[in-house]
């Protein structure tokens, strides 16, 4: 059991070092929240009250109020504005124009928020990665997204060195950068599964925190991880839904085509069968990651999704990864979201991951087996 230690948690550390210091007045910042219901929620902040929306309490607390008290000034950042617009329901879908102020004034992202912020923070229920990403490009801002922010995340995956973080993940970044292709072997029961994911060469990606000035992007916060967008993929996986039924997915030209059921509740492999076929862009499979953190599980996918020996496949939306997968491409608004799909020994415990190899130039390097870094990548790591 790996044993961790973490300096207390420093907002003034984490966006020092993620997106450096402010130049005074010309550098505002803002926190984004989402809500159910952002007109009355927003309104003299309401939704403080009662024993619900956690992550958007934290927002309040842990950010907004800590940027008024020293962080602000210790910065050289100014505005601190707090906003709130009403959840998507969905991972990475696109937001709505309506959002909030602290006095419950109407306004707009797209007039009053996007050009007005050069830093802005969504600390949300749902992420919104994907569409912050495409308005960063338009209106030249920087952020990040920390949805489903808890407070074990708060107290190791906001607490780290994400220059150390970006090192490492360089490292595995390069190790595994140009591979033709992965195979991820699965077993359920007494069944193997093999998916293999065609990557035909590309450079591989990192999400490693650092987000410069003079670059407008949006960082995932907790970082640490390589990604690859999916050129094409064939085979079966196992698949879990939310409640723990377990399905088989046939995936071919990049794409799931079918569910099958193996245990659990058969309602929602058929509906999810339905969608597949009402919907084919759903099925499309738009991310291959590997984590390259090591942190405790937080139950959040955002945390999880980082922790070295784990890796995850998305579906869906691919855009802002540098994929061609399109919210156009759905035939339902809702449909077109970014689903990332995470194979880990806390979230799937019934789902072995044997062996997860990387072809490459007639080479094949082991780079996970049974839920843990296989010696490639402990050996990249290790490397000046």
């Amino acid at each position: 059991m790996t044993n961790f230690d973490f300096p207390p948690f420093s907002l003034t550390r984490l966006l020092g070092t993620c997106f450096g210091s402010g130049e005074g007045d010309g550098d505002r910042i803002c926190i984004l929240i989402d809500l159910p219901n952002p007109e009355s929620g927003m309104k003299d902040l309401a939704f403080l009250e009662g024993n619900s929306l956690s992550i958007q309490k934290y927002a309040y607390e842990k950010f907004h109020k800590e940027l008024e008290n020293s962080t602000m000034q210790e910065l050289n950042y100014c505005g601190n504005g707090f906003f709130g617009y009403r959840e998507t329901g969905g991972s990475n879908l696109d937001l709505e124009d309506d959002v909030w102020d602290a006095a419950g004034t109407h306004l707009s992202l797209n007039r009053d928020i996007y050009p007005n912020y050069d830093l802005i923070l969504a600390i949300t229920t749902y992420s919104a990665t994907a569409p912050l990403t495409a308005q960063a490009k338009i209106h030249g801002f920087r952020g990040a997204t920390l949805h489903g922010l808890n407070e074990i995340i708060l107290e190791s995956g906001l607490a780290v060195d994400y220059l150390q973080v970006s090192e490492d993940t360089e490292k595995l970044r390069s190790a595994m950068t140009r591979a033709d292709r992965f195979e991820l072997d699965f077993t359920y029961l007494d069944e193997l599964f093999t998916l293999t994911i065609e990557c035909e060469g590309q450079e591989a990606q990192k999400s490693h925190g650092l987000c410069p000035r003079g670059k407008p992007d949006v960082a995932n916060l907790p970082a640490g991880e390589v990604y690859f967008v999916p050129r094409s993929a064939a085979g079966t996986f196992p698949f879990q839904y939310e409640d723990g039924t377990i399905g088989r997915l046939t995936v071919k030209d990049g794409s799931i085509r079918e569910a099958a059921f193996l245990s659990g509740d058969n309602a929602l492999v058929e509906a999810h069968n339905h969608t597949l076929k009402e919907d084919p862009a759903t099925g499309i499979l738009g991310e291959l990651g590997f984590g390259t953190q090591c942190l405790p599980f937080s139950g959040r996918d955002i945390q999880d999704e980082k922790i070295l020996g784990t890796c995850h496949v998305a579906t869906g939306r691919s855009d802002h990864l540098g994929g061609n997968i399109i919210p156009g491409m759905f035939k339902k608004k809702q449909n077109a979201s970014h689903d990332d799909v995470l194979y880990a020994p806390h979230k799937t415990p019934d789902i072995g991951m044997p062996e997860v190899r990387m072809r490459r130039n007639g080479d094949c390097e082991i780079t996970l087996q049974d839920y843990q870094p296989a010696a490639f990548l402990l050996n990249a790591l290790q490397n000046e």
